[in-house]
């Protein structure tokens, strides 16, 4: 059997998408995918040399990139997606995915309290600046 009808017969039994699709469709390089399939957050499987991700996969790399976007480290979304278990209709995952946003989000609310006193103390010092150079020029 030959690696396109090994491809072809894969392809039929259930929708997988392949690296370069699903590269393009969420806008990151094949390079990430090869990332986060190393740390074994996907699983594609193989035909040959190709990579070949299934729906699962694919839900996966979309929970990854939204815990990268919201700052979540790779450890925390890694703990996430462990805990999938539908037999228990996930209440775990659910449960410390809750856990971990509320630690997340406690610490982006304190990383804009600093940010927001830096901005206050840069347009002080801007306005203070800008007020030298206007007296010198008097």
């Amino acid at each position: 059997m030959t690696g396109q009808t090994r491809l072809q017969q894969t392809s039929e039994l259930e929708e997988t998408f392949r690296i370069g699709q699903l590269a393009g469709e969420f806008d990151i390089t094949l390079r990430a995918l090869r990332f986060y399939e190393d740390k074994g957050l996907i699983s594609p499987k193989r035909v040959g040399t190709t990579r070949l991700y299934s729906r699962g996969d694919r839900a996966r790399l979309k929970i990854i990139l939204l815990g990268k976007r919201l700052g979540f480290s790779l450890v925390d979304i890694a703990e996430i997606l462990a805990l999938y278990d539908p037999s228990t209709n996930n209440l775990r995952q659910i449960t410390v995915s809750i856990e971990k946003g509320q630690e997340q989000l406690q610490k982006l609310n304190d990383e804009r309290k600093r940010l927001d006193q830096s901005i206050q103390e840069l347009t002080e010092t801007i306005a203070d600046l800008e007020r030298m150079v206007v007296d010198t020029k008097k």
